[in-house]
C-alpha cells in the first residue's frame, strides 16, 4: 500500500463526505506536490538539485497545516515546518495578495534549519480567499569557506520576506541575496526554478478548487489529517506499553570531545512521548539542531517503525510528543551554528530506533552509517575562469534488518538524496574520479550483514582547490543488534597528508587527490547464524575478505 493508501477502505470519514471523493482529492493534492518536485528538478541548474535532488515540495492549507509533503527529503520538513505561521505573524492576511511569493532560510525566524536550504512559499487564492500555500525548498550549494562558531558566520540569514509582489520580482531583494552568494549565476537559475515550481503548484491547485469548490476541499483537508492521525495512533498502539531508553556516542571533526546522546521513550496506549532532556549543551560548531529539526527527525523515526505508508501530513504529528532542553545540541537557541545539523539528526534516528529495539525487534534495523559525510570542493575553474562549488553528501551503509542484509552505499534516513554520477561530476567541474567503490568488510557481520560504506577518490585538475570534508563515526562505529557486529568507520586521506582529527579543510594542488571513505552499517543477529551459502556469496562479491569469513563466521571453503 502506498503513501496514498485507501482512505475509503480503512477509515470512516464523516457521513457528509463521500469517501471516494476524499480519496480522489487526497491523491490530487499528493500529485500536485510530486509534480512540483519534478518541475523543480528539471528546471534547476546546479548538480545538487538537478542530479542529487536535494529539494522538497509541500502543499499547506491556509493556516499552514501540512497536507502533503512529497517523498523527497525527510529533514526538509523541519525547514518547512512553521514557515507559513511565521509569514502570517509578520504579514497581515489583508496585505498578502495573489502572485506574492515569500523567501526565507533562517533557522531562528521561520523557514529553515540551516542557511543553504532556501524556502519559497506562494499563497494560493481562489475567488479572493486564501485556500492554501504551494511551497518548496532547495539546498543551494553555495556558502563555502565559512566558520561555524555561530550562525552569523554561516551565510546570509533571510527571514520570511517577499521575493515577488503581485507577480513582480522585488529586484532589490533578489540582488541583495545574489550579492551575498559565491556562485550567483547558479543561485539565480535555481531560484527561478523554485519560482516556476510554485507557479505550477498554484495553477494546479486552482484547478482543484474550480472542480470541487473551496468548502468541500477544506472539509477534505480535515478528513485527510484525521485519517493520518488515526493511522499513526494505531501504529503506536501496536508497540507494547513501557519506558525505553538508549544512549549513543557522538563525535565529529569539529570538536575534540566525544559526547553522549540519550533518549527516554514512553509508549502509552496510542501516544508516544520522547524525552531528550539532559543532552549536552549546544556547541561552538555547526552540529546544533534547532527544535524544528528535532521534531522533523523524530516524526520520521517514529513513522518508520509504526506506519511507513501513512500519508505524510500534519495529522501524523498529533500523538507524538517531544520534550527537549532548550540550549542543548538537540534543541539549540540563537545564535548557535546549524550548518551540519544533519549529522546530529542521523544520530537522533539511531537513538529512537535503538530505544525501541527491545519492544519491536522485527521492525528495527541495526545502526546505519550514522553520518552525513559532506564534501565541498571549491576553486576557480580553469575551463572558464569562474569560481565553482561542488557539494556532495556521500552515501554509506544501511543497517541490517531482521530478515535481510542492509543496502550498500546509499543515503539513509533523513537525507534521501542521490550520489552524483561520475559523468555529471566530471562534466561540470575540473575534477576527476579515480576510484568509486564499495569498501570490503565495512558492513558489520551478523546473521544479516550491514550495508557497506563507499570510497570516492577525486583528483584535482589544473588548479588549486580547497576541500572541506566533514562527517562523524571516525572514532566510533555504527552499532549492531542482537549480536550483530559494528560497521566500518569514516576516513579521509589525501596526497597532502591525512588531516589531523578536528581539522577538515584541506588545500590541494593540481594532480593531488583526496579519498573519502564513508561508514558502513551494523549487522543483525549473531554472525554464526549466517547461512554458509550467503557467506560464499559475500566472498564471491568481495563484500568480506577471506580472513573475515574464517575469523568471524568460522567458515572454510
Amino acid at each position: 500500500m502506498s503513501a496514498r493508501s485507501s482512505i475509503a477502505a480503512t477509515n470512516e470519514p464523516s457521513p457528509s463526505i463521500d469517501p471516494v471523493t476524499v480519496e480522489v482529492i487526497g491523491n490530487a493534492i499528493a500529485s500536485i506536490a510530486d509534480e512540483m518536485g519534478e518541475v523543480l528538478v528539471r528546471a534547476s541548474y546546479s548538480t545538487n538539485i538537478k542530479e542529487r535532488r536535494d529539494c522538497s515540495t509541500v502543499i499547506f492549507d491556509a493556516a499552514g497545516r501540512t497536507l502533503y509533503q512529497a517523498e523527497h527529503i525527510p529533514m526538509h520538513l523541519g525547514s518547512l515546518m512553521g514557515v507559513i505561521e511565521e509569514i502570517l505573524v509578520r504579514h497581515d492576511i489583508a496585505d498578502i495578495a495573489e502572485g506574492d511569493m515569500f523567501i526565507g532560510n533562517d533557522a531562528y525566524t521561520g523557514g529553515g534549519t540551516h542557511l543553504p536550504d532556501i524556502v519559497l512559499a506562494s499563497p494560493i487564492f481562489f475567488d479572493g480567499r486564501l485556500v492554501g500555500w504551494a511551497t518548496n525548498l532547495a539546498h543551494h550549494a553555495d556558502f563555502v569557506d565559512r566558520s561555524h562558531a555561530h550562525i552569523f558566520q554561516e551565510g546570509l540569514r533571510i527571514p520570511p520576506i517577499r521575493l515577488l509582489k503581485a507577480g513582480e520580482m522585488q529586484q532589490d531583494v533578489f540582488e541583495l541575496i545574489l550579492l551575498n552568494c559565491q556562485v550567483p549565476h547558479e543561485r539565480r537559475a535555481d531560484m527561478r526554478a523554485q519560482i516556476a515550481a510554485n507557479g505550477f503548484g498554484v495553477k494546479r491547485f486552482h484547478a482543484l478548487c474550480e472542480r470541487y469548490g473551496v468548502d468541500l476541499l477544506e472539509q477534505v483537508f480535515d478528513e485527510l489529517l484525521d485519517y493520518a492521525e488515526r493511522r499513526m495512533r494505531a501504529g503506536i498502539a501496536s508497540i507494547p506499553d513501557g519506558v525505553y531508553e538508549f544512549e549513543d556516542l557522538f563525535e565529529c571533526d569539529e570538536f575534540p570531545e566525544t559526547l553522549t546522546f540519550k533518549v527516554t521513550i514512553e509508549v502509552k496506549g496510542d501516544e508516544i512521548f520522547l524525552d531528550f532532556s539532559g543532552n549536552p549543551p549546544q556547541v561552538r560548531a555547526s552540529l546544533n539542531m534547532v527544535e524544528t529539526a528535532l521534531l522533523a527527525t523524530v516524526y520520521y523515526a517514529v513513522k518508520t517503525v509504526t506506519d511507513p505508508e501513512a500519508p505524510p501530513n500534519g495529522g501524523l504529528f498529533r500523538p507524538i510528543h517531544v520534550k527537549s532542553s532548550p540550549g542543548s545540541i538537540l534543541s539549540a537557541s540563537s545564535p548557535a551554528a546549524v550548518n551540519g545539523r544533519t549529522n546530529t539528526c542521523q544520530r537522533v534516528v539511531d537513538l529512537v530506533h535503538g530505544a525501541l529495539a527491545p519492544a519491536i525487534p522485527e521492525r528495527i534495523i541495526a545502526a546505519c552509517n550514522g553520518a552525513v559525510v559532506s564534501t565541498t570542493f571549491s576553486g576557480v575553474n580553469p575551463r572558464n575562469g569562474q569560481f565553482y562549488v561542488y557539494l556532495e553528501t556521500l552515501g554509506g551503509g544501511f543497517g541490517a534488518r531482521a530478515t535481510k542484509d542492509g543496502l550498500d552505499g546509499v543515503h539513509v534516513h533523513i537525507t534521501n538524496t542521490s550520489n552524483l554520477p561520475i559523468e555529471g561530476l566530471e562534466m561540470e567541474y575540473p575534477l576527476q574520479v579515480e576510484r568509486y567503490e564499495l569498501v570490503q568488510d565495512s558492513g558489520g557481520c551478523g546473521r544479516w550483514r550491514g550495508g557497506m560504506g563507499m570510497l570516492r577518490k577525486i583528483k584535482i585538475l589544473d588548479h588549486a582547490c580547497r576541500v572541506d570534508a566533514r562527517g562523524t563515526r571516525r572514532l566510533t562505529s555504527p552499532w549492531g543488534l542482537f549480536g550483530g557486529l559494528e560497521g566500518g568507520r569514516f576516513k579521509v586521506e589525501s596526497d597532502a597528508g591525512e588531516p589531523e582529527y578536528n581539522k577538515n579543510k584541506i588545500e590541494l594542488g593540481p594532480g593531488q587527490a583526496i579519498a573519502i571513505t564513508t561508514p558502513g552499517a551494523g549487522g543483525y543477529g549473531s554472525p554464526t547464524d549466517r547461512k554458509p551459502e550467503l557467506v560464499k556469496q559475500d566472498l564471491a562479491e568481495d563484500r568480506i575478505s577471506k580472513t573475515t569469513a574464517e575469523e568471524i563466521y568460522d567458515f572454510h571453503q
